[in-house]
């Protein structure tokens, strides 16, 4: 009522300053200033995306499949990799590249399970953090790697490696570097994923 009186009563006038900054509140606008480090590569109020240079990680490989509980808790290289949240997802791409990406940057499919060809991450054991802020990045990629990847979310080929997804990761223990020969294309850039609404 207040703000439809206040539109009626002053047509063609801008609105004070202070009353725009109390309905961004009422509409959850209110976001504290925060200083973006180098891995950050866009940020809205409802989109947070970064990427992280590739590591060595230890990956929790569950499901029925017994020759991947085989490689259950053992450290493993991974390739560069971009992370999107978006409202409550969680999405993951991959980079056969090692530097910042850019807008025209061509992504790869995660070669991960759990992870759908649009880069969704089926949540399962993850723990995701409450909030989708710059402190919460190292909480994601932790939740993520210490969640059990299970199975192949859905009719998608994870790998190119000729002997499927166990075989690449099985062949990958304790190495040092991950083949980026063996990511499949995900047929969109950097800049298709961070736009890229829920329609997809």
């Amino acid at each position: 009522m207040l703000i439809e009186k206040t539109l009626r009563n002053a047509p063609g006038e801008p609105l004070p300053t202070a009353f725009m900054r109390t309905l961004a509140q009422g509409f959850g606008a209110q976001v504290k200033p925060e200083i973006m480090p180098q891995n950050i590569l866009a940020r809205t109020l409802d989109l947070l995306v970064w990427w992280s240079q590739p590591q060595r990680r230890v990956m929790f490989l569950g499901g029925t499949d017994q020759e991947a509980r085989k490689l259950n808790g053992l450290l493993f290289p991974h390739p560069a990799l971009i992370f999107k949240v978006a409202g409550k997802e969680l999405f993951v791409r991959a980079m056969a590249t090692t530097s910042r990406p850019r807008p025209e940057t061509p992504l790869k499919m995660a070669p991960y399970w759990n992870t759908d060809s649009h880069g969704l991450v089926c949540a399962g054991s993850m723990r995701v953090p409450e909030f989708s802020d710059i402190a919460s990045i190292s909480a994601f990629e932790t939740a993520y790697f210490q969640s059990a990847f299970t199975q192949a979310a859905g009719a998608v080929r994870l790998t190119s490696h000729p002997g499927g997804f166990v075989r690449l990761w099985k062949g990958l223990a304790g190495r040092k570097r991950f083949p980026v020969r063996y990511l499949i294309d995900a047929g969109e850039t950097l800049q298709e994923f961070v736009t890229r609404g829920d329609d997809r």
